[in-house]
């Protein structure tokens, strides 16, 4: 009697990636599916709007904060003690000596005050009495050679003070102008770019006149403009015999009061808002790919490999990505453009908009990657019903 011979084992017949179906799987989920991927896509626009605003936000603070100091042509300053605070910190006599004989250092003098318009316009504000007005700025007084060039007018000399564009047209200053700067009676030399320290607009003095209107206060820290010790460990040799220290223009930063704290914060949140965007990236593609389980396993049955698959799920989280994050961006670039034409310190650049997209794709795509591994754990039988 013969006996009957095994069935033939099924062997799923391989295909090219330009063949079958599977060629417009992703793009046949968008359009299947399109109230699930417009509402992702809403999500992703808003976190990438978010990111935006935010990134656009803390480079215009911290320009705000900062801009006066980080405009100065200089490499390095030099604090008079360990602590990095403008605030805190005074270069002595001895300091300010032993620092020049081996750089080219010069004192720098920051200060808050108001700056009044005539004679006693500081102590006595904006009165219809007298018809005066004032306006609280930041004093710095250094080497005019230093400062940003005036615009109109000149560079201070001794007795004399050069106004930031917006202070000179909140007050109606011109070149030869009086005016009061805390307690000195001065005189407006010309008209310079904007600039600010500590969210207050700046203007220029030398620092000999600083010192007079601090009423003889010390220089708050020195910069090395040009020559200075050859090498890290010769300007620590000078620090240790000078008790000073010296960091970078852009490490002193963080000695402008808050400016750690503001800039820490928001960028913390920032950091937040791209982890959730990943964890929200995952958990969508996750809760797709676990729904859409049968039909991999049907495409896997027919031929599909698994690492073409991958790629058509992470084609489809890219085009998600792209175009959600295209409308966040766009909506961001207008909304930060509202905000800088109304005065808010706001950085509009190519940068702000590059790096938060950027990012956004990066990452999303970073958690749809994590979700969709599971691609490759589809058992082709379960679409033979053999998991049933």
């Amino acid at each position: 009697m013969a006996t009957a011979s095994p069935p033939a084992r099924l062997e799923p017949v391989p295909i090219s990636p330009t063949e079958g179906a599977t060629v417009f799987v992703a793009l046949r989920d968008l359009r299947f599916a399109k109230g699930r991927f417009t509402l992702m896509g809403a999500v992703v626009a808003l976190l990438t709007g978010l990111v935006l605003f935010l990134y656009g936000l803390t480079g215009g603070l911290a320009a705000d904060s900062s801009s006066a100091l980080a405009g100065l042509p200089a490499r390095a300053v030099v604090f008079g003690g360990p602590a990095v605070s403008f605030t805190d910190s005074a270069i002595d006599a001895g300091q300010r000596a032993a620092w020049q004989a081996a750089a080219d250092a010069r004192p720098l003098g920051v200060s808050m005050t108001r700056l009044g318009t005539g004679a006693g316009g500081a102590a006595s504000g904006t009165g219809s009495g007298g018809g005066r007005a004032a306006s609280s700025v930041s004093v710095v007084g250094v080497d005019p050679a230093l400062q940003p060039r005036a615009t109109v007018g000149d560079n201070p000399r001794p007795g004399e003070v050069a106004v930031s564009a917006g202070v000179a047209a909140e007050l109606g200053l011109h070149p030869g102008d009086p005016v009061t700067l805390g307690p000195a009676r001065l005189t407006v030399s010309g008209i310079t770019p904007d600039r600010s320290w500590g969210h207050a607009p700046t203007v220029w003095t030398d620092e000999p006149t600083w010192e007079r209107i601090g009423g003889g206060a010390q220089p708050s820290a020195l910069v090395v403009a040009g020559s200075g010790p050859a090498g890290k460990e010769s300007a620590k040799a000078l620090d240790a015999a000078s008790h000073t220290r010296t960091v970078t223009l852009d490490a002193s930063k963080s000695g402008i009061d808050g400016f750690s704290a503001e800039q820490g914060s928001l960028t913390l949140i920032q950091g937040f808002l791209f982890a959730i965007s990943a964890l929200v990236a995952g958990a969508f593609f996750t809760v797709w790919t676990v729904q859409r389980k049968a039909d991999i396993a049907v495409l896997k049955a027919i031929g599909a490999g698994s690492g073409y698959l991958v790629r058509d799920a992470l084609g489809q989280a890219l085009a998600l990505l792209l175009l959600g994050g295209a409308v966040g961006a766009a909506a961001g670039a207008v909304g930060g453009a509202v905000l800088k034409a109304s005065g808010t310190p706001f950085t509009l650049d190519a940068a702000t908009v590059a790096v938060p997209l950027s990012a956004m794709v990066v990452l999303g795509l970073a958690g749809a990657a994590l979700a969709v591994r599971r691609i490759v754990a589809v058992d082709p039988l379960t679409a033979l019903g053999a998991a049933r």
